[in-house]
């Protein structure tokens, strides 16, 4: 297979070594010495694999990685560190790299990175293409490919899955879309919301009692566990359960054998355990609240949702399955979506996610009664005003930076900083670099939330930026919105 890569470095060195090592892979290959020219280059080809460095003429590598990653073919990453930087590989790798490699690495570290993500992306194209069954599962967009890809990944086998995201993305109709790509398929999906029992049944619930076990246990009741041999068990808010549970459950994780409630003997069952949580485990484990080696155990296979203002280009499609599936719940004559509809659905950042989009879709429909087409004085107000303000906002904003006087839009960094340096003993060099990097980055995020109007939205759109390394980058520099 013809892969291609790109190389964006300022350094000829590293390019013209890397592009040796495809050339003798038999890999097409392409370089740019500046973000800007790969940028374009990305725009206009399909690549496979870039070789990234983090520092360039024009801006960092690291605050480009989401723009890249979701370009054509969305190609994997490798960062190009500088030598000994901890920091940068760690931010590299959390950032969505696949992998990092530091300038002055032998030529066996850089083909041995360059093969393995390669044969890597191979397999998970041949994975992709696998057909999957998702008829309630909605939406293409680039947030929602690495969920595709691990729903992919899951069905092929039977680890437990974790499924995490905020309330409202959908993690329920995702776990069904795993059991159904299963080979449990024919077995049955069992659901347990572990937020919705008080403390002292959640165990009951689980496991299952024999009669006479406790007051009031007149009948022998099957728990979930028993209820989903043979298929999956969905566990819900898996971090409101119990820790005394947790630790009861984790064994039935491990030897799928457990005992009822007032039973004297163990039971077997063989299911496949689904959970979902809008929690963050990993800092409930720190703090004691959730155990680590249930937390490991979950997240065989992980996968997390996006909200759906990450994915808003789903909206289209999601609104015209729910609206067809609404309509035929309440026996309704089937409805059209208005193009004016939908454009204001788009226009509105859904704190809800899929959740509220859908009880919008249902209130819409109902205020529409018999009209066959759906616009937007269809919409309840509180949506349709919140969506009209989004709409307008933008070119609000435009017109306050064209009255704007230009010479205030980009303020230097001061001189009295650069040169305080130099008052004292002379700085190292990494120490005056760190220093001035420090401060560009502080002058540049000032100027980029002002440009923004204090949209951070705006503010990730004007500068390339993630969400969340915005958010990091603001943080470590004390800047508000």
């Amino acid at each position: 297979m013809m892969f291609r890569i790109l190389i964006i470095d300022d350094d000829p060195n590293i390019s013209n070594i890397i592009s040796q090592l495809a050339d003798d892979s038999g890999y097409e290959h392409h370089t740019a010495s500046n973000l800007t020219d790969g940028l374009v280059l990305l725009q206009t080809h399909a690549f496979d694999l870039v070789f990234l460095d983090v520092r360039l003429p024009d801006g960092s590598g690291l605050n480009a990685l989401p723009r890249i990653r979701a370009s054509k073919e969305q190609p994997d990453v490798i960062i190009i560190t500088g030598a000994g930087d901890p920091d940068g590989a760690e931010l590299a790798i959390q950032n969505g790299a696949w992998d990092y490699i530091e300038k002055g690495s032998s030529l066996k570290q850089i083909t041995f990175s360059m093969e393995r993500a390669l044969k890597f992306r191979e397999r998970n194209k041949e994975w992709s293409q696998r057909v999957i069954k998702r008829d309630a599962l909605i939406g293409d967009s680039p947030a929602m490919h690495p969920v595709l890809e691990n729903l992919s990944v899951a069905a092929t086998g039977d680890a437990s899955v974790l499924i995490t995201g905020e309330t409202g993305t959908g993690k329920e109709v995702v776990a069904r879309t795993v059991h159904e790509n299963s080979n449990r398929a024919n077995g049955p999906f069992v659901v347990l919301d572990c937020a919705s029992i008080p403390e002292n049944l959640v165990e009951g619930e689980l496991f299952g009692h024999i009669k006479g076990s406790f007051t009031g246990a007149t009948t022998s009741q099957k728990g979930v566990i028993e209820q989903a041999d043979g298929g999956t068990l969905f566990l819900d808010e898996v971090g409101e359960l119990p820790l005394p549970t947790q630790s009861a459950f984790l064994r039935v994780l491990q030897e799928k054998r457990y005992r009822p409630i007032g039973s004297t003997s163990e039971k077997t069952s063989n299911f496949r355990l689904v959970a979902a949580t809008n929690r963050n485990l990993e800092k409930m484990c720190e703090e004691g609240t959730f155990r680590t080696d249930l937390y490991y155990r979950l997240k065989s296979c992980s996968m997390e949702l996006p909200p759906l203002r990450n994915r808003l280009e789903d909206v289209p499609a999601l609104a015209e399955f729910h609206t067809e599936r609404l309509c035929s719940k309440y026996s309704t004559p089937a409805k059209k979506l208005s193009d004016e509809l939908v454009t204001m659905l788009m226009h509105y950042e859904w704190p809800g996610n899929v959740r509220e989009l859908v009880q919008t879709l249902e209130r819409t429909i109902m205020r529409a009664k018999g009209e066959p087409i759906l616009y937007p004085e269809h919409l309840p107000v509180d949506i349709r005003a919140r969506a009209a303000g989004k709409m307008l906002r933008p070119q609000e904003e435009e017109l306050l930076l064209t009255n704007q006087d230009d010479s205030n839009i980009l303020k230097p960094v001061p001189a009295d900083v650069i040169s305080s340096l130099f008052s004292g003993e002379f700085p190292s060099f990494k120490t005056f670099r760190t220093t001035c990097v420090a401060q560009i980055e502080k002058v540049y995020l000032e100027n980029l939330i002002r440009q923004a109007n204090g949209s951070i939205k705006e503010a990730c759109k004007l500068s390339g930026l993630s969400r969340t390394r915005l958010y990091v980058l603001m943080k470590e520099h004390n800047i508000s919105k």
